[in-house]
């Protein structure tokens, strides 16, 4: 079994980016009542007449150890994962490129803050919600189709370490 480890911006960089407050002082905005952070400065939406979308995410809690069978990826954009609130997820992923096994996926939970840019082409399992709960995603939509499955040849398990 794959135990999801805790999500780190340095374990989560092969697959893309940690979407997450950082530490220190942002840039002051709003006559200094406000803190802006740039967490992503290209989503990488534009690929083939592409756009960007924000979509709301209503995902029911999962339960663990999960099954994985299936993989996605979306080759011609990113696409992000945020929580509304505090919600834990688990990503699962593996590297872009040829479809992967089992044994070459990775496993990550959030801390219930965090969220994920996943780079294009990085394959991962659908939305793991941990928690019940509303997510935004931030995604490419456009005419041509970006989104590849593929079922891995045995399941791999997923499991979350004790809290």
């Amino acid at each position: 079994m794959l135990l999801a480890q805790p999500l780190t911006a340095e374990a989560f960089a092969p697959y893309g980016t940690v979407l997450a407050a950082p530490a220190g002082a942002g840039c002051l905005i709003n006559g200094g009542n406000a803190e802006r952070f740039d967490l992503v400065d290209d989503l990488q939406l534009g690929a083939d007449g592409g756009r960007p979308m924000l979509a709301l995410f209503r995902a029911q809690a999962r339960s663990f150890p999960h099954a994985v069978t299936e993989l996605e990826r979306h080759a011609l954009g990113s696409q992000s994962f945020v929580p509304l609130g505090e919600r834990r997820f688990v990503i699962v992923v593996a590297a872009a490129g040829a479809a992967p096994a089992a044994e070459s996926l990775a496993a990550f939970v959030t801390d219930g803050r965090q969220g994920v840019t996943l780079a294009p082409g990085t394959w991962h399992h659908a939305l793991l919600a941990v928690d019940t709960g509303d997510f935004v995603v931030v995604e490419r939509a456009g005419a041509a189709v970006d989104c590849d499955t593929v079922a891995l040849a045995a399941p791999a398990d997923i499991g979350l370490m004790p809290r």
